[in-house]
């Protein structure tokens, strides 16, 4: 699976144990790559990272804070990573109001700080930075966002993740621009993906974990907004993407050094109300309840990614609908539950996804 291109090269991994930061590195793990994460510690005991008991099966399990420029430096001079996944960032609308200063440091200037980084040391050759379909300036228009449209932000997580995507862009031209590669060396992508769900994420306010919470605890699943829409796509689907563009990336660092989409099919672009309804019914028991709050902090209602370059050029795209990123979500949730082996859990699901792809 992607020609090997990550077996026995480092890896370095920010971010590494959050939802999808863990998900990646159990992937990059299983393929062979030296896989050294450099996050905070884990927001909670019971999230993917800490399930699957992944300080034990990594390269290095190193502490830190991408706003630390200071210790990002020494795990590069260390470790001497070829690719660099940065995926650290403060991910929540919701938070992000109450936080915004923090929420900016993280963001934007960790993401600085991990280019600046990588401006330093000569052994990174790939960077894929990970931001959010959350950076374009939405309009609640119909038709998916492409990469060429603007960048913007109503509210303070989605200007974050705006800034960060304008800021890469002229690193890229300034420092690592692709006309120059031959003097560089370096190949700098930037990634949008759609709203992730899967198994591992414990975040507070996070739709998928709050709703396992209420019905463990027998409680109402409220809604604050049960008639957005968004692009739902299980947390493999982005993934692969990335791991995509980071096997092209070394095949012609001149040509990926781009930013790409990585969203579901039209089909996935559903409300809220029905992703919880679909949890419930498969879960067998829950109830949801509209809890709409006309003075709610403002979120987008209606977004969509048009994927159509990830398509064409790097032969990618969604394998698994809606109801079957649900079902994959609500078993990893279950298995957890009832005391399963996470890490064995995570690499079926792995391999169960890989089996569809073709390359």
């Amino acid at each position: 699976m992607y020609n090997d291109c990550y077996r026995g090269k480092v890896v370095l991994v920010t971010g590494h144990t959050g939802f999808k930061g863990s998900w990646l590195s159990i992937w990059l793990t299983m393929m062979g790559a030296k896989v050294v994460g450099y996050a905070l510690d884990p927001a909670s005991d019971k999230g993917n990272f800490s399930a699957c008991r992944l300080h034990d099966r990594l390269h290095a399990d190193v502490r830190g804070d991408v706003r630390d420029m200071d210790s990002l430096n020494a795990v590069m001079e260390r470790y001497k990573p070829e690719f660099v996944f940065h995926l650290a960032a403060q991910a929540l609308v919701r938070t992000a109001y109450h936080f915004p200063r923090e929420t900016y440091e993280t963001n934007l200037m960790g993401s600085l700080n991990v280019l600046e980084a990588v401006r330093r040391h000569d052994c990174v050759r790939n960077v894929v930075m990970i931001t959010s379909d959350k950076c374009y300036e939405n309009v609640e228009q119909i038709w998916g966002y492409r990469e060429t449209d603007r960048m913007g932000g109503y509210d303070p997580y989605s200007s974050s993740k705006g800034c960060a995507e304008l800021m890469i862009s002229s690193w890229r031209r300034s420092y690592f621009h692709p006309a120059k590669y031959a003097e560089h060396g370096r190949c700098i992508a930037s990634v949008r993906a759609g709203n992730v769900i899967g198994g591992g994420d414990w975040w507070e306010n996070g739709l998928i974990p709050d709703c396992i919470r209420c019905i463990e605890a027998g409680k109402d699943i409220e809604i604050r907004s049960p008639a957005a829409t968004r692009p739902w796509e299980h947390v493999l689907e982005p993934l692969s993407g990335y791991l995509r563009l980071g096997e092209k990336m070394t095949e012609d660092p001149v040509r990926y050094a781009e930013s790409f989409n990585f969203g579901p099919h039209i089909s996935a672009n559903r409300t809220v109300f029905e992703v919880v309804s679909r949890l419930v019914d498969y879960y067998g028991r829950g109830r949801v309840v509209d809890a709409s709050d006309a003075d709610a902090v403002h979120e987008n209602t209606l977004l969509n990614l048009d994927v159509t370059k990830a398509r064409v050029m790097l032969d990618w795209e969604a394998l698994w609908d809606l109801q079957t990123a649900v079902e994959k979500t609500v078993d990893w949730y279950r298995e957890e539950l009832h005391g399963g082996d996470m890490y064995d859990f995570c690499v079926r699901q792995i391999l169960e996804h890989g089996e569809h792809l073709v390359r």
